[in-house]
């Protein structure tokens, strides 16, 4: 499988001290060949999956033609809150075009 990476992502990890750049880099290599601490992720965010790399989680989706498209990357803290508000944004605003 090809993963994918969104900016969020991508600039997530290289603000990381090099340790755990280089342990998420490696599980994010891992990702391609579906290994690693994978589950599917529960109401209000199911449909995405995660992938834990320590006190670091890397929210996902299985796309079409074999992709995995890495959609958000946090501390485990705050990660799913961040997401929830994230994903309730978009739909907000998307739902404001829809009237224009």
């Amino acid at each position: 499988m090809r993963v994918v990476l969104a900016r969020q992502v991508v600039e997530f990890v290289r603000r990381l001290p090099p340790e755990p750049k280089r342990r998420l880099r490696r599980a994010l290599r891992d990702l391609a060949r579906e290994k690693g601490d994978l589950k599917a992720l529960e109401p209000p965010l199911e449909g995405y999956c995660r992938l834990r790399v320590g006190g670091y989680r890397i929210v996902f989706a299985y796309g079409k033609r074999g992709t995995i498209e890495c959609i958000f990357a946090e501390r485990r803290s705050i990660v799913y809150e961040l997401l929830v508000e994230r994903v309730l944004d978009k739909l907000i605003s998307g739902r404001r075009e829809l009237r224009k």
